[in-house]
């Protein structure tokens, strides 16, 4: 078998990136590696330990031992047709095998798949994480199905296959279970993977967060030392925020000293404040009171170089490999509020109240700035989570527990940067469903990494983010201020029930100003604007009040009071908040000198629920709030389309043909124009041939077995595509017009003294007019698959307008990809033109995002040209190019952001 599918030379290197740090079921996490040699004592050891019954299920017999022979045969494989994969817990400092699975090749698409599950970790989610995991493997290597042999008893393992969200074919003969399914991802198994590592994460973050007994761990008696002194302050706050909660110290300075084989377990939670050189062994001490997660105020990991990069991965062995999260490195801590309880696990001396807004930042001096802005503002919080470094515990996992947290309305992110953008775009969009989520980015294009941040380069266009977010639903703001000003709005009114507004001004010239601004955040001023002189008494108030909540014809309220005399109204603080809260209109102010969250805006709706009209510094940002709480609602509200199945699209079979023409050295191979065909055919794209030429003679000589008229075209790179310069010729008729179009094109080309690719010339069918259009796919080390589409020309080469999609895509998410390029009207009947059929080209752009997702191994597709006529889309050109797959997403793999 080691010749099946690229052979054991291909992958007898150890594939590191099959490792993976995973969170299971109960939330605690675990290692799994690919197999080695130096296993086999560790595997005979989980094998004696097994009970007789789940050796009888594994192997069929009883078995005391494994024989050397079996022992060396199970231990060495080749990571292509003989595949192993173990999960570890960290046991003294060494790996204890806890749960292996394994396949062997049978023949080009079939694998027969074993698991074994240690009896004390059965009912974790082990197995099913441990089959996700070889199933990625699997695919990687070609293998498209697995099949297995299982007793019928073994209802446990049965049940992982069918849960798992494959279609599991089976029938019983002798006694025994065969059973078989594809395991190409579906909607299903997707879903159930998705589902899973959901529930897992967000477990585990409700342990940090939900912690009763906890203990800080400081550097000694030296309060002198930063880290005694983030010690001590974090522990005052656990003793303040809330006296019944279980609070151990060791070495912290000013307490009694102690050692952690002291304290009394079992303890939820660690906060760590020691120099770094003693973090990995504080962990493995913390492993024997059951600790499920560590805080890590203590900096020194990765943001100082290699030494602190590889600190910072010993921690992280030694914490997951005992079942821990890990907040940090750099952590200003967390805190949360739970019905009148406060853990406030941080550094903030003064916390912020109890409140509907999730808050989570990294770096620990953004922390203090941001929760200083929550305390203006008068803002509760249900949590706040400082991750640092997040070098483990990130934004996606505060994601996965605020999708079901009761406490919290409304999730705020501040992110310096992000680090696994497709799996942020899953879990965000998913929240983004429930939830608002407000985002602000340290760079507008979220390719700037600060020191100890673990973020692979990226070649990705700007933009590219921007399009994840939008994609994602998410709340993007430029900077914290608006953060919070779009957060207060989104938690204390209701979601906006459309973007017309009405105005409530004191003066004609604010209220025309107040219209600009509402217009500039994409809110649709209806034309109902009241005007309230600043002397009016109480009934002119509640008259105009009364009246512009009236109006059947606005969905939003902007109230502006800047007195130029004279001081605050509380009539109308009084009218406006009353009003509000009665009809359910969103509603925000600018007003005297209020700000944030206030009493004097706050009433109650005829249900009892209280809400307050957030106060603005200026209109421009009660305007901006506003806005961009109407365009999460519209995004909410909208249909957000299927996931793509193009009809014949075999990913399968891409996959596998690709195998075979991966370079063995590493680098990109060029596709030629047969492997590019090929390569499409696989997903039902085809390219209208094109027949190399040199000559007039040979020209026509191919013109008369395609057909007239035809199209020629020149391979120097300079002159191709490029019909304003003459290296297109199109609509050719006869035998004379080639033989001058050849001339011509040959002469350009040498005046250009540029090279050919290949033959100097091209003959084509012409293909029906239209518009010619590009879509590009490449393959980012940090993005992934990002998808571009324009109209070819002047547009796209000279002004940048291209539009970008991140996979995977819904159809929904594909017609707005074609609709985001700004020449993209030409495509829809622009000036008497004929609309042309878009239908197809989305149907080919969907074609290229499933063939860029499911084959990481495509670093760079191009279409250029596409023409999209009346009826059809054709592709005249294409070139792409493979390399060996290095993809950071994965569902298999726990990565931060």
């Amino acid at each position: 078998m080691a010749d099946v599918a690229g052979g054991a030379d291909e992958g007898s290197a150890y594939p590191a990136g099959w490792e993976a740090d995973v969170v299971l079921h109960d939330g605690s996490t675990t290692h799994i590696r690919p197999i080695l040699p130096s296993d086999a004592d560790a595997l005979q050891a989980f094998h004696v330990a097994q009970s007789e019954r789940s050796t009888y299920l594994r192997f069929f017999a009883a078995m005391d031992r494994l024989s050397e022979r079996d022992l060396q045969r199970l231990v060495t494989v080749d990571h292509v047709a003989r595949v192993a994969l173990v999960a570890v817990a960290n046991v003294g400092g060494t790996d204890q095998i806890i749960g292996v699975a394994r396949y062997d090749r049978i023949d080009d698409d079939d694998a027969e798949v074993a698991f074994n599950v240690a009896d004390a970790h059965q009912g974790r989610g082990l197995g099913s994480v441990l089959l996700e995991h070889l199933a990625a493997a699997a695919r990687e290597r070609g293998v498209g199905r697995f099949v297995a042999e299982v007793l019928p008893q073994n209802g446990r393992m049965i049940a992982v296959f069918r849960e798992a969200g494959y279609v599991v074919r089976q029938r019983t003969e002798d006694g025994v279970v065969a059973l078989g399914f594809d395991i190409d991802p579906t909607d299903r198994s997707l879903a159930v993977m998705a589902d899973r590592e959901h529930r897992a994460e967000a477990r585990s973050v409700r342990m940090l967060l939900e912690a009763r007994s906890v203990v800080v761990v400081g550097p000694g008696t030296d309060d002198s030392s930063l880290a005694g002194r983030l010690a001590s302050t974090v522990l005052l706050d656990l003793r303040a925020g809330d006296p019944d909660l279980v609070v151990h110290s060791v070495g912290v300075p000013g307490e009694p000293a102690r050692s952690l084989v002291d304290v009394l377990g079992p303890v939820g939670l660690a906060i760590v404040a020691v120099p770094s050189d003693d973090a990995v062994g504080v962990i493995g001490d913390l492993a024997s009171l059951g600790v499920r997660g560590v805080v890590l105020l203590s900096a020194g990991f990765a943001e100082d170089g290699p030494d602190g990069l590889e600190r910072q991965r010993s921690l992280l062995r030694a914490a997951h490999g005992s079942g821990m999260r890990v907040v940090g490195p750099g952590s200003y801590g967390l805190l949360a509020h739970r019905g009148g309880a406060l853990l406030n696990a941080s550094l903030a001396q003064s916390p912020p109240p109890e409140g509907r807004i999730g808050l989570f930042c990294q770096s620990a001096p953004m922390a203090v700035a941001l929760l200083a802005a929550v305390r203006r503002r008068g803002i509760g919080l249900s949590e706040f989570v400082s991750a640092g470094h997040r070098a483990d515990v990130s934004g996606n996992d505060l994601m996965q527990f605020w999708a079901d947290d009761d406490t919290t309305d409304v999730v705020g992110l501040y992110l310096e940067s992000i680090g696994n953008p497709r799996k942020f775009n899953r879990v965000a969009r998913r929240l983004s469903q429930l939830k608002p989520v407000v985002v602000v980015t340290a760079g507008r294009s979220g390719q700037v990494v600060p020191p100890g941040h673990a973020v692979r380069a990226t070649h990705a266009p700007p933009r590219t983010l921007a399009e994840m977010l939008r994609q994602a639903g998410v709340v993007r703001v430029d900077n914290t201020h608006q953060l919070l000003d779009v957060a207060q709005v989104l938690a204390h009114q209701p979601l906006p029930a459309g973007r017309r507004a009405a105005i409530l001004a004191s003066s004609a010239s604010t209220a025309a100003l107040v219209a600009e601004a509402a217009t500039a955040a994409g809110l649709v001023a209806s034309g109902r604007v009241v005007l309230l002189p600043e002397d009016a008494d109480g009934d002119q108030v509640r008259a105009a009040v009364a009246a512009l909540y009236d109006d059947p014809d606005s969905d939003v309220v902007i109230a502006v009071r800047i007195p130029t005399v004279g001081g605050p109204d509380p009539v109308l603080q009084t009218e406006l908040a009353t009003a509000a809260a009665r009809t359910g209109r969103t509603t925000v102010a600018c007003m005297d000198e209020l700000h944030g969250l206030t009493p004097e805006l706050t009433a109650t709706d005829p249900q009892g629920r209280s809400w307050t009209v957030p106060a603005y510094s200026t209109p421009e940002d009660s305007a901006l709030a506003l806005g961009r709480a109407a365009k999460y609602a519209h995004w909410r509200s909208v249909d957000r389309g299927l996931p793509l199945h193009p009809s014949g699209a075999d990913t399968r079979t891409a996959r596998r043909i690709v195998a075979g023409w991966l370079p063995r050295d590493g680098g990109a191979l060029a596709l030629d124009p047969a492997q590019v065909d090929a390569l499409l055919s696989s997903v039902g794209v085809e390219v209208v041939p094109s027949y190399p030429v040199r000559d007039a003679d040979h020209a026509v000589a191919a013109a008369e077995r395609i057909g007239w008229p035809v199209a020629l075209k020149t391979t120097v790179s300079a002159l191709r595509h490029r019909a304003d310069l003459g290296g297109v010729r199109l609509d050719i008729a006869d035998e004379a017009e080639l033989r001058g179009d050849v001339g011509e094109v040959l002469a350009l080309a040498e005046a250009f003294d540029a090279p050919a690719d290949g033959l100097p010339l091209e003959v084509q069918a012409m293909a029906p007019h239209g518009s010619a259009c590009v879509v590009r796919s490449v393959e980012d080390p940090l993005f992934g698959p990002i998808i571009s589409f324009g109209l070819a020309g002047d547009a796209s080469d000279l002004l940048g307008d291209v539009a970008y999609g991140v996979p995977p895509l819904t159809d929904v998410d594909v017609a707005e990809l074609v609709r985001s390029a700004r020449a993209a009207p030409r495509l829809f009947g622009y000036r008497g033109l004929p609309a042309l059929d878009v239908g197809a080209l989305e149907e080919l752009i969907a074609r290229v995002a499933v063939l860029a997702d499911d084959l990481p191994e495509l670093r760079s597709l191009e279409l250029n040209p596409v023409v999209v006529s009346e009826r059809g889309a054709v592709v005249l050109g294409a070139r792409a190019s493979v390399a060996r797959a290095d993809r950071a997403d994965a569902t298999r793999r726990l990565s931060s952001t």
